[in-house]
């Protein structure tokens, strides 16, 4: 069933797919992606990729490296961003109030030589919502979520496959799988596999966006400061408990930089596989149907959010759409486009977008965004795309 979809992913500042943009996976241009609460850059890297837009590099060389070449891994989606304060009257609640966390031990100030402009102290004129100066560490979440139930579609032997992913993967995972609106998160702090403090590195010869546990001078030593051990292996562990979770701000105007991977998702294969278990994953995509009366398009949603606020920062959407919904430039034919305003649908029903937005088509823009791909060298040390027509298996 398989070979009968294409994946198209990308990314916006929240779940309106009519306002995300394509991203051109495996490609070292990261994305750009704004809001009032964030500024982002993203780089989605596929192995063996065979989606849009057409002609993408089958690979990058971001797996050639380490530790990425011994893990195997799959995919990575790599995110460096900065958060924004919140503006004055926003309906948005801070995230840290808390006036001892404006201590030099947890602050996560980024240069060293300049901790008075990077480190805001608030006045005694200021409000609760003004002394905020960061996203506490315990609300910072990275997952998936979906706008309708999936339980009556979940696989034999899911549970036991959740158990393996909280003991083997990520022990910071929660959610609810048999709600009516399902979720797994988890703390970003013990979720991305690498996080580094400071701006990272942009290397072509890297794949692009590319981050070593740690930090920057400034970073390192606030690093140390809230006492996160240096490795990526403790610092997950370490955020595991609450209290470490507290005492790590993102703080605004400060860049962060986080890359989450891993072996377990085949997205040529559509399969997970985890030690001991390979769990076909085609046909419960997003907990429809891909066999009878097949729906126009199936999604997998990753977010990064605020816990406490339900601020969204960043949505990417991994889509699935029939090959015949899809035109040869890449763009979407009506049939697809119909599909993602019933996505929409399900957004606004459940809370998780505005009733009315502006009505921007994305698709309209495809062809000059497809032009602007072709400049990019992408095959330059990327792998040599597939050819042919095919696609997904």
């Amino acid at each position: 069933m398989a070979e009968k979809y294409i994946i198209r992913v990308t990314a916006g500042s929240d779940y309106d797919l009519d306002r995300h943009v394509v991203v051109p996976v495996n490609t070292h241009e990261p994305v750009k992606i704004g809001s009032d609460l964030i500024d982002a850059e993203l780089n989605v890297r596929v192995q063996n990729y065979r989606g849009l837009p057409r002609n993408s590099p089958n690979t990058s060389p971001y797996f050639s490296l380490e530790p990425h070449a011994t893990n195997k891994d799959q995919y990575s989606i790599a995110i460096r961003f900065t958060p924004k304060k919140p503006a004055a009257g926003s309906k948005s609640k801070v995230s840290s109030t808390d006036p001892s966390r404006s201590s030099s031990t947890s602050r996560l100030s980024q240069d060293p030589s300049s901790s008075s402009s990077s480190s805001p102290v608030a006045s005694d004129e200021d409000s609760e919502d003004e002394s905020a100066f960061g996203i506490s560490g315990e609300d910072l979440q990275f997952g998936n979520d979906f706008d309708h139930p999936i339980r009556d579609r979940l696989p034999p032997g899911f549970s036991y496959a959740m158990n393996i992913v909280k003991w083997w993967i990520d022990p910071g995972l929660d959610g609810d799988a048999y709600a009516d609106r399902p979720y797994l998160y988890g703390p970003a702090l013990s979720s991305f596999n690498s996080i580094h403090v400071g701006p990272g590195e942009l290397n072509p010869e890297k794949g692009g966006l590319w981050f070593e546990e740690g930090g920057n001078e400034g970073g390192l030593k606030e690093r140390q400061d809230v006492e996160a051990p240096e490795s990526a292996k403790d610092r997950m562990k370490w955020a595991l408990k609450p209290a470490n979770k507290s005492r790590w701000i993102f703080q605004y105007g400060n860049t962060y930089c986080l890359d989450f991977f891993n072996p377990y998702l085949d997205f040529n294969e559509f399969s997970l596989r985890l030690p001991g278990f390979t769990l076909p994953i085609m046909k419960y995509w997003d907990g429809q149907s891909l066999r009878s009366n097949p729906k126009r398009s199936h999604t997998l949603r990753y977010v990064l959010r605020n816990r406490s606020t339900d601020d969204t920062y960043l949505v990417i959407v991994f889509t699935l759409y029939l090959k015949e919904d899809v035109n040869e430039d890449g763009s979407l034919k009506p049939a697809a486009l119909e599909a993602n305003k019933k996505s929409k649908e399900l957004a606004k029903a459940s809370g998780k977008l505005a009733a009315e937005t502006e009505d921007v088509n994305r698709d309209k823009d495809y062809s000059e965004a497809q032009r602007e791909f072709g400049k990019l060298k992408v095959n330059d040390g990327a792998g040599v795309p597939e050819n042919g027509d095919d696609s997904v298996d």
